[in-house]
């Protein structure tokens, strides 16, 4: 027992316990914080570029960079915030007409439902007519407490901390991008010669496999947009632009994506009559699916140095222990942990 009651133990056992707090409570509310830090290095060799393309010094070039990367991530938001919030406001006020149409629709089937059934015996027809009723009265239910004043008023709340954690972001993401070199230089002051070219190592290997991890959401994004696009394009070209940059940018959630778009708008033509638009829509949704859960791994393991399998273990535990930012962060600590036994930081050689 006394042999475990080292020095070196004791540190290790503290060291793990500062981690383990450190990751359930500073890293949550520390993500915008997080987030910039890793924009700032994968966007530093861009800022380099700069400073050695056009002689430029640091602040200079990281403030040219800053505002390129700013007009675009605006200029997307701008174009498909207000394109949304146009069509809001037109299915807004022709919200009533649907409404009636869809009370048309439910006293149509009703009747019908009725007409059928009349030569059926009384004891058949009300187990019938009060599965209809039940179902119609759970979709009711479910519309209008999506609807009701909470749910709402706490979306609406989440608006402003939404809109503070995205400053923070862009003003950390500023101050990391000049500060950046003198971050490593303070890195790399306390660490040893040998230590010191394994974490050179490290970070050099890791710039490459985030910057195949963009790219490989970039692809992956891209091949999602076209698909919906032309599919969009065939099935209701009046929205194609705008719905398929709608599902285009949703699409990063994991698991469901663009079925949170293209299921409900499905199931709308569909009680609407419109069974032949309906179907194309939910079949448009299945293949997006298939793309995104059958491409994406592949994709993503060659751009980053994974296989398919560990890639898609990594995404899956991820999602179901961290919820959507799990999707990314498995297949980083992977990669990182891949990187650390390759510089020789983490040493796994054992035979059982």
């Amino acid at each position: 027992m006394t042999k475990w009651l080292t020095k070196r133990n004791f540190i290790i056992t503290v060291t793990i316990i500062i981690t383990i707090l450190i990751l359930i409570f500073i890293i949550p509310v520390s993500l915008p914080l997080i987030f910039a830090l890793l924009t700032a290095i994968m966007i530093d060799p861009l800022v380099r570029l700069t400073e050695k393309k056009f002689k430029w010094n640091r602040k200079l070039s990281a403030m040219s960079v800053f505002i390129f990367v700013l007009t675009i991530i605006t200029s997307i938001l701008y174009y498909t915030v207000t394109q949304l919030i146009g069509k809001i406001i037109k299915f807004t006020k022709a919200a009533p007409d649907y409404l009636n149409s869809l009370s048309g629709i439910w006293i149509d089937s009703q009747s019908k439902l009725f007409q059928y059934t009349s030569v059926f015996p009384e004891e058949v027809i009300k187990p019938i007519r009060k599965e209809f009723k039940d179902i119609f009265e759970s979709m009711r239910e479910s519309i209008l407490s999506l609807l009701n004043y909470e749910k709402v008023l706490g979306l609406m709340t989440e608006i402003p901390n939404f809109l503070v954690s995205f400053i923070v972001f862009l003003i950390a993401l500023f101050l990391f991008m000049l500060e950046l070199p003198e971050l490593k230089k303070i890195l790399f002051r306390h660490l040893t010669t040998a230590t010191a070219e394994k974490v050179r190592y490290m970070i050099t290997k890791l710039n490459s496999v985030i910057f195949g991890f963009m790219k490989a959401q970039l692809l992956v994004s891209l091949i999602i947009l076209a698909v919906t696009f032309v599919g969009l394009l065939l099935i209701t070209p009046k929205y194609a632009i705008v719905m398929s940059l709608v599902i285009w940018i949703i699409d990063v959630i994991p698991i469901l994506g663009s079925i949170i778009v293209l299921a409900p708008w499905s199931l709308y033509l569909f009680i609407s009559g419109d069974v032949a638009t309906a179907t194309k829509l939910a079949i448009l949704a299945a293949i997006l699916l298939i793309i995104r859960r059958t491409v994406e791994p592949k994709v993503m393991g060659s751009q980053i140095g994974l296989s398919p399998l560990p890639t898609l273990i990594a995404m899956f535990i991820g999602l179901k222990l961290m919820g959507f930012l799990g999707f990314f962060v498995g297949p980083l600590l992977v990669i990182l942990f891949t990187t650390a036994r390759e510089a020789g930081i983490i040493k796994v050689n054992f035979r059982i």
